[in-house]
């Protein structure tokens, strides 16, 4: 990877958690708060897939999308490739779209093989809590299992905190189900758009008071930054700005 083009980088390694299925010996991680906005970010893409993009299929995930009123145009944006988190646009071999609710009325012989065979699953940002539900709901958090050693799953905000276990006190009331516990694929937490002018909620001061109630390892990443996971190492790959809270001891488990 380039010094030139890594502003700050951080290895820590990472007890991934495990179901009886190993679901951490199966998935690699690229974990965005705006998706791949930078040179660093998609070169460690690159490095996940093993092989250049243009040979690459992928399935994308705008779900998360629809808890919001903005909802359908989100999805359209970032399915048509013109969101402010690149993710559909990179120029990929094959890409589809992998519609949650959908799932429960479609025959699971049609769908499972396709996302068995991707390469990578690249999932939208937007309400985590609604995104989780429909995860288990479809029966996607069931098949993570069995996905291939090489599969990606790149996250956009929402999207990359839904593999946390939790996510704290985390303002999302777009839900009247659920709670603030998430898939559980990861042992850390996110807080994406760190210091983003226009959500006064994201500074550093109130990202510091939402990581003291966590027991957990978390981040506060900006729109210019990434957690890169394989093997149950996480690498930290930046442009901007971030930082790593410790868990804090004294915070009861999610």
């Amino acid at each position: 990877m380039s010094q030139s083009l890594i502003a700050l980088a951080l290895v820590a390694r990472l007890n991934i958690l495990r179901s009886d299925a190993k679901i951490g010996d199966i998935l690699k991680f690229l974990l965005t708060s705006s998706g791949i906005s930078n040179a660093s970010i998609h070169e460690a893409l690159v490095d996940l897939l093993g092989k250049p993009i243009s040979e690459s299929s992928a399935l994308v995930i705008p779900t998360a999308a629809y808890a919001y009123p903005p909802g359908a145009a989100i999805a359209y944006r970032l399915i048509h490739g013109v969101a402010r988190s690149p993710l559909c646009e990179l120029g990929w071999k094959s890409l589809g779209v992998l519609e949650l609710t959908a799932l429960p009325s479609i025959k699971k012989e049609y769908w499972v093989p396709l996302v068995q065979g991707i390469d990578a699953l690249l999932v939208g940002g937007g309400s985590p809590k609604y995104l989780c539900y429909w995860m288990r709901q479809s029966g996607l958090a069931d098949l993570m299992p069995s996905l291939r050693r090489e599969t990606v799953y790149v996250g956009v905000s929402g999207g990359s905190m839904v593999v946390a276990p939790t996510i704290g006190e985390y303002d999302d009331p777009t839900l009247p189900v659920g709670s603030d516990r998430m898939l559980g694929l990861v042992d850390f937490t996110i807080f994406p758009h760190l210091n983003r002018p226009e959500m006064p909620d994201t500074s550093l001061a109130n990202v510091e008071r939402w990581a003291a109630g966590l027991h957990i390892p978390a981040y506060g990443i900006d729109d210019q930054t990434a957690i890169k996971v394989t093997d149950g190492i996480a690498e930290v790959v930046s442009e901007g700005q971030w930082k790593r809270f410790a868990p804090n001891p004294d915070s009861p488990p999610a």
